[in-house]
């Protein structure tokens, strides 16, 4: 794919996320999955870690190598037409410059970069730790001539890390340092009320990602809460499978 595609694409990504008017990206793990969501009309797709994990049996978590994730991504991009997003973790241990250079051959214009840290036990980064390595993104990004989008994302809420009294202040720190570094939306994961979507929308000062429940939840109700991006993690895939299981259950 060429540079000028790319670059085009990593614009057309970004031009995406508008608070109030939140772009879904369904979350794929193949290039059946791809090729399913944009035939139901989506322009921009993201690839989960989780469901791209478990579709070649291995763990979540960076049980596979970034090489594993990047192979998937290629296959993906060579099916669909539109800008695509990979969950790369944490970063696989890899250094930035191989992590923007690897999803660019691999035909991905966008990521999501996690606090957690898979390969050092599972610890959280300090906020300016983390902040550091989605500025590394940025400047390699820059230095490659792509708008690669940044998604930064903190743990703190899905894993409860620290004191709930003050969690929500020490994520909204995390991820203002992120938008400070260059990220150009923010994810705080996990499940959130409304009245938690709509203060971290008026807190942070760029786009956030909120999750959603692929086969329940109210598409409409995300917009006027603030959101400016929605996934579905691995969500679409759990769905899916149980479907097929409901299908299945009849033959046995």
């Amino acid at each position: 794919m060429s540079d000028a595609v790319l670059a085009q694409r990593a614009e057309a990504l970004l031009a995406l996320h508008q608070p109030g008017n939140p772009v879904v990206l369904p979350t794929v793990w193949d290039a059946w999955s791809a090729t399913l969501a944009v035939a139901a009309g989506f322009s921009a797709l993201t690839v989960g870690s989780h469901p791209v994990a478990d579709s070649v049996g291995k763990p979540d978590g960076e049980g596979m190598s970034f090489d594993d994730l990047t192979t998937r991504v290629s296959q993906i991009t060579s099916a669909v037409q539109v800008p695509v997003s990979v969950d790369i973790e944490s970063g696989y241990g890899e250094a930035p410059t191989r992590l923007i250079s690897g999803l660019l051959a691999a035909g991905a214009v966008g990521l999501n970069i996690e606090d957690t840290v898979h390969k050092d036990g599972g610890r959280i980064r300090d906020a300016q730790e983390h902040a550091d390595l989605v500025g590394e993104l940025r400047r390699a990004a820059d230095a490659s001539g792509v708008h690669v989008v940044i998604n930064a994302r903190t743990d703190l809420f899905l894993r409860q890390i620290g004191d709930e009294a003050d969690r929500y202040d020490r994520a909204v720190q995390r991820l203002q340092l992120c938008a400070a570094a260059g990220a150009d939306a923010l994810y705080p994961v996990g499940r959130h009320d409304d009245d938690t979507l709509r203060r971290l929308a008026a807190d942070l000062p760029l786009p956030i990602n909120a999750i959603a429940i692929p086969e329940s939840d109210d598409p409409a109700s995300f917009g006027p809460l603030g959101v400016g991006r929605i996934s579905f993690g691995p969500f679409l895939q759990r769905a899916l499978a149980a479907a097929a299981a409901d299908i299945l259950a009849r033959w046995q």
